[in-house]
């Protein structure tokens, strides 16, 4: 079974920085696409950023280019969202998602399995 565990996120200032991890277990990854999205109070689930798990490939929201740095370790079957600077319209709650095929994924739709969500909060 397929499982997805965030973990990293917090409290911070503007300005600072937070990295956010994303544990994967239960399957082959090595074709798999991974994402991560946000969803903030009162809004829809946005996308954030992609990357294919084999080749590292990535794609970003306009939003956070320049921003964040989506990676992910092998041998840790782990994804990571590091975001710095980050902004208070930064703020919500950030998914990890996996996606069965190779290619990189901007909608949610695309997306096979969800994490349970960790929370951002960024105070101004």
């Amino acid at each position: 079974q397929v499982q997805l565990v965030e973990s990293g996120g917090g409290l911070v200032q503007a300005g600072g920085s937070l990295r956010v991890s994303c544990v994967v277990s239960g399957g082959t990854f090595s074709s798999w696409t991974m994402g991560w999205f946000r969803q903030a109070p009162g809004k829809e689930r946005e996308f954030v950023a992609t990357i294919n798990w084999n080749d590292g490939s990535t794609g970003y929201v306009d939003s956070v280019k320049g921003r964040f740095t989506i990676s992910r370790d092998n041998a840790k079957n782990t994804l990571y969202l590091q975001m710095n600077p980050l902004k208070p319209e930064d703020t919500a709650v950030y998914y990890c998602a996996a996606r069965r095929r190779i290619g990189l994924a901007y909608g949610s739709d695309q997306y096979d399995y969800w994490g349970q969500g960790t929370q951002v909060t960024v105070s101004s």
